[in-house]
């Protein structure tokens, strides 16, 4: 099996950094992205309506629908996040929320991983504390949220992933109703 003989920070930036690490037996760098991890959440309210959020984007320069989710702070655990995404997004805050499972968003490129998480009953905050500027809240009905993905307003490939990891454990039905 090959190993990872040296790494080296090449390039910094405040969001992520880019890596090349020597493999045993090959003359090249091999470069990882290594940006922060990350959360997203599948949020459905206590009305049963699900918590997305719309922004612009400038990597994509457009707009785009997308679960509630964000970069991990080096001091707090995914869980922490979560909760305050989902606060700072939305103005909502979840009792429980459920860890669906870890993934890797890219095997080939990115050097971090991203936290999955489902909640319900999840309620707004009072007071309504100020959420982060340029993002609109959306309370979706399921019908509106399957629309929402198959018509790709929400064309972000990872809240796919995290939506199906839901489907798969059953925390989401996505079949539209008759």
């Amino acid at each position: 099996m090959p190993r990872i003989t040296d790494r080296q920070v090449a390039f910094s930036t405040p969001w992520f950094d880019v890596v090349a690490k020597q493999v045993d037996g090959d003359p090249s760098p091999h470069y990882t992205v290594q940006p922060f991890d990350y959360v997203t959440v599948i949020a459905i309210d206590e009305d049963g309506r699900f918590l997305l959020v719309k922004q612009y984007r400038p990597v994509i320069e457009d707009y785009t629908v997308e679960l509630p989710s964000g970069m991990v702070d080096a001091d707090e655990t995914p869980e922490a996040c979560v909760r305050r995404e989902l606060a700072e997004e939305t103005g909502h805050e979840a009792g429980d929320v459920e860890l669906l499972g870890t993934l890797v968003p890219d095997v080939g490129r990115l050097g971090n991983r991203m936290w999955c998480y489902f909640a319900s009953g999840v309620r707004p905050i009072v007071p309504s504390p100020p959420r982060e500027d340029g993002i609109d809240l959306l309370r979706v009905t399921r019908d509106e949220f399957v629309a929402t993905f198959a018509d790709l307003r929400c064309c972000h490939a990872l809240n796919f992933a995290a939506v199906m990891l839901a489907v798969l454990k059953g925390r989401v039905r996505m079949q539209a109703a008759p």
